[in-house]
């Protein structure tokens, strides 16, 4: 059903965020049930700006959509030029590619990566003693770069 409404771009059809939050972003945002999600979380989606969110990523929660400013934007082959420290992070369960999310982290000059092998889209929840034991790691290394 979700997917028959992607390929109809009902996007307005009240089903499709239902849909959303019973099997997708449980799965891939954050790895709980929805009604144990954080406040903070929960405001998060009651407050998403759709006139920024949209015309940027499109209306598809599953990639960019066609005509979405994303869909040709590649930065990559200036990353070299970052030169101050930079940490990337994947988790396993994101939608965002975690091998992706790696090899980006290789491209900046003081890049660093950060895996999170039992999270997801939001990690710092789903699996938070990983994210924040390796974000107070980069912390520390950039402090002791000064």
């Amino acid at each position: 059903e979700l997917f028959s409404i992607e390929e109809k771009k009902d996007f307005s059809n009240p089903r499709y965020m239902q849909l959303l939050m019973k099997y997708h972003y449980p799965q891939h945002v954050l790895r709980k049930p929805p009604e144990e999600w954080p406040d903070s979380v929960n405001r998060t989606f009651e407050h998403l700006n759709e006139n920024v969110y949209v015309p940027m990523q499109g209306q598809s929660e599953f990639g960019v959509t066609k005509g979405a400013k994303l869909e040709f934007w590649d930065r990559s082959a200036e990353l070299h030029k970052i030169h101050v420290p930079v940490l990337t992070i994947g988790a396993a369960f994101d939608t965002m590619d975690p091998e992706h999310m790696r090899r980006m982290a290789a491209q900046f000059p003081k890049g660093t990566h950060l895996h999170c092998p039992h999270g997801s889209h939001l990690a710092l929840y789903d699996d938070p003693r990983t994210y924040f034991e390796g974000m107070i790691q980069f912390i520390n290394g950039v402090s002791a770069l000064k």
